[in-house]
């Protein structure tokens, strides 16, 4: 019980009304910002603990209505880039085979989570990825 009363307490000291919210989430896609880091920008610069109890919407629901989300979901794309980075620097350093070893469990993460976002119907059936597809995203 006192838990809860806490954090209806931690949530009064919050001064911002919904709109003023969803305009800075869309301010800060604008300028090129992930979910992620809205969400970050939010909480360190703005003290807003928490967006979904601010507007009852979450970051991703609030770029979708405004027509401001990638092509891609953000966990996917940052296994991309990591995957053509380390790519990058094998090509520079074959014998390295810790980045050999990197390089292939990662491309095991992206297939295994296209997988998961093809049986969700996030990603088009026959969407499937290759470093060369890769590297064109990430430029």
């Amino acid at each position: 019980m006192a838990k809860k009363e806490n954090k209806e307490k931690s949530e009064e000291w919050v001064e911002s009304n919904p709109k003023e919210v969803e305009d800075l989430i869309v301010q800060l896609a604008n300028a090129g910002h992930s979910k992620s880091e809205i969400g970050m920008i939010l909480r360190d610069q703005h003290g807003i603990p928490s967006v979904k109890k601010a507007t009852s919407k979450k970051i991703g629901d609030i770029l979708k209505e405004n027509k401001l989300e990638g092509e891609l979901p953000e966990d996917l794309m940052n296994l991309i880039t990591k995957v053509v980075n380390i790519d990058r620097h094998y090509n520079g350093n074959k014998k390295d085979y810790s980045a050999k070893h990197g390089y292939i469990n990662t491309t095991s993460k992206i297939k295994r989570l296209v997988d998961y976002y093809k049986k969700k119907k996030v990603l088009p059936k026959d969407w499937y990825f290759t470093i060369e597809k890769g590297q064109l995203l990430v430029k």
